[in-house]
């Protein structure tokens, strides 16, 4: 009987796991879930995810994401990790209802691992974000009960040979990005300070600098953003991804940037 299960299975295979799991196991999918309804329902507390900022620089795309979530006036973390790698060439960062949030990143990771194992290929980059853009189209119901999910997707295009950024909207709306661009309740400033430090052409080094201080600027007027910690030892996580693939950028070189940022502005007695 489990052997008839497993040749069934195995007939029905596709490249997408999420077409495998919305055939056999719907329950299982993040958004997927039953939530309280009626006049007496109780809005659900939850932790939110922000901020994300992401931008190309010579040779790549990089992204970077703070480390605070809040629920409500409450920080609910602030070791909560937002930008993930999505496979060897691409990388996700997360805005938006943690839970679900992190839910659809580990699925979304499962579904390009998969497509590779039944393929035998990489997916196209432009593949990989049409994928995850109807992945949060899937979330829709959720977000219009609060439980938005609002994505940034980024990668290398080995076929093109240059990093290209996604942005998407809760309806799955996919926007290709042609510098940089930002999500999240500190997006606003953090998207202001990246009008003035990026410029064309920005060496990776350069661009870590641009994206921490961008984090910094968020924080410095958004309280669910949270900004450098020394006293705690807690950075942003950034990535970059170039030819050789995703990397993290490694906390003691993300150490040093914040350290002299910070020591540039108390040099400079800024007010703002």
């Amino acid at each position: 009987m489990q052997e008839s299960t497993a040749h069934q299975v195995a007939a029905n295979a596709t490249s997408s796991f999420t077409e495998h799991l919305q055939r056999d196991r719907p329950e299982l999918l993040p958004y997927n879930r039953d939530l309280p309804t009626g006049a007496g329902a109780t809005p659900l507390q939850v932790p939110h995810a922000t901020t994300i900022v992401a931008m190309s620089y010579d040779g790549g795309v990089l992204m970077a994401g703070d480390r605070r979530a809040t629920m409500g006036n409450i920080i609910a973390s602030r070791h909560i990790e937002k930008v993930f790698p999505a496979d060897h060439y691409s990388v996700l960062g997360i805005a938006g209802t943690a839970g679900i949030a992190i839910d659809l990143t580990r699925l979304f990771q499962v579904e390009l691992e998969h497509y590779e194992k039944i393929e035998g290929t990489l997916l196209s980059l432009e593949g990989k974000a049409n994928r995850l853009g109807a992945m949060i189209r899937g979330n829709l119901p959720m977000a219009l009960q609060g439980l938005a999910v609002v994505p940034l997707f980024a990668g290398f295009d080995t076929a093109a040979g240059f990093g290209r950024l996604f942005s998407y909207d809760v309806t799955g709306g996919r926007y290709e990005e042609r510098e940089h661009h930002t999500v999240g309740s500190g997006s606003v400033f953090a998207r202001g300070a990246l009008k003035k430090l990026w410029r064309p052409n920005l060496t990776e080094a350069e661009a870590v600098a641009v994206a921490v201080e961008s984090l910094y600027d968020a924080a410095d007027d958004d309280s669910a953003t949270g900004g450098p910690d020394p006293v705690r030892q807690l950075w942003p996580v950034v990535y970059t991804v170039s030819r050789s693939g995703a990397r993290r950028v490694p906390e003691p070189e993300l150490a040093a940037v914040a350290g002299s940022i910070i020591e540039s502005r108390t040099i400079a007695r800024r007010e703002a």
